[in-house]
């Protein structure tokens, strides 16, 4: 049940995670009483097995044990089940979730890139309730990552024109302090969105933070950035997002223009090389 290319991944797992992964796969099965119903499906981190309990078709997720894990399970219980998928049961000393089955082959990415922005805008007005108090907060992200977006283009050589650097100081500015208390999604983009039955579409894999539900448009759209051919087409895409979500259009670039800026800075320091020239294309169109 677990995929020789879960086994041999790109990038090291924990050896010993992996190596205890048969018997952890068996004590969870027998443990919350699953049958197997599918061959695995796996990304970057987790292994997804489908299962069945009683008839109803679940899914079993693993993930090595890690503080990413319960923050996920957290935030699904949070949602319990609003714009997300429905967790059954979780262990969070096992990296273990039970999850509602949702169409495991399809995503939004299947979607025309103007269609799954509607649907990601549309996602954000669903998961924009009150927040806990205990979330991390949108503004003091942007504030500590405003503050540092100058050191970092300066230690890296100035790796791109200042007026752009500018343009995501500029944009930052009024984005470190919010009123709003509403829960925010901190990983938007439209592989977290798979098919379902009870809603059209749910979130899989939410970040739950706290404040401005702007906060992570800019991923919506780098992600899908490959399908917008120009300027106009990008501007174009930001109106459906943002109409969708319910956000001043001004507001929305203002987001997408710091985070763009923020993650440019990432992608070149983490020797990333595709994201990078995306985001230039993103700042450069808003601005």
């Amino acid at each position: 049940m677990i995929p020789e290319s879960f086994r041999n991944p790109p990038l090291p797992r924990d050896p010993a995670w992996l190596s205890a992964l048969p018997a952890a796969l068996g004590d969870r099965l027998a443990t919350w009483d699953l049958r197997p119903d599918g061959p695995a499906e796996h990304g970057s981190h987790a292994l997804v097995i489908p299962v069945t309990r009683a008839g109803t078709p679940l899914v079993l997720r693993l993930n090595a044990p890690s503080e990413d894990v319960t923050a996920h399970i957290a935030a699904l219980r949070f949602w319990a089940g609003r714009g997300t998928v429905h967790l059954v049961d979780a262990d969070p000393t096992a990296g273990a979730m039970l999850l509602e089955r949702l169409d495991l082959h399809r995503s939004a990415v299947d979607l025309p890139s103007e269609e799954a922005m509607a649907v990601l805008g549309a996602m954000v007005r669903r998961l924009a309730v009150p927040a806990p108090e205990t979330c991390p907060s949108t503004a003091d992200l942007a504030r500590s990552r405003a503050e540092g977006l100058r050191q970092d283009w300066h230690r890296q050589a100035r790796p791109f024109d200042p007026a752009l650097l500018r343009a995501g100081e500029e944009a930052a500015r009024p984005l470190v302090t919010t009123d709003s208390t509403l829960a925010v999604n901190g990983d938007l983009h439209s592989a977290q969105l798979l098919p379902a039955t009870r809603e059209p579409w749910l979130t899989v894999d939410p970040v739950l933070l706290r404040g401005d539900p702007a906060y992570d448009l800019a991923r919506a759209l780098w992600t899908r950035l490959d399908d917008m051919p120009d300027r106009t087409s990008i501007t174009e895409h930001l109106t459906i997002l943002a109409t969708a979500a319910g956000i001043p259009p001004d507001h929305a670039r203002d987001w997408v223009v710091f985070r763009a800026t923020d993650y440019y800075l990432w992608g070149l320091r983490n020797g990333l090389t595709e994201d990078p020239l995306r985001c230039h294309r993103l700042i450069t169109a808003l601005t």
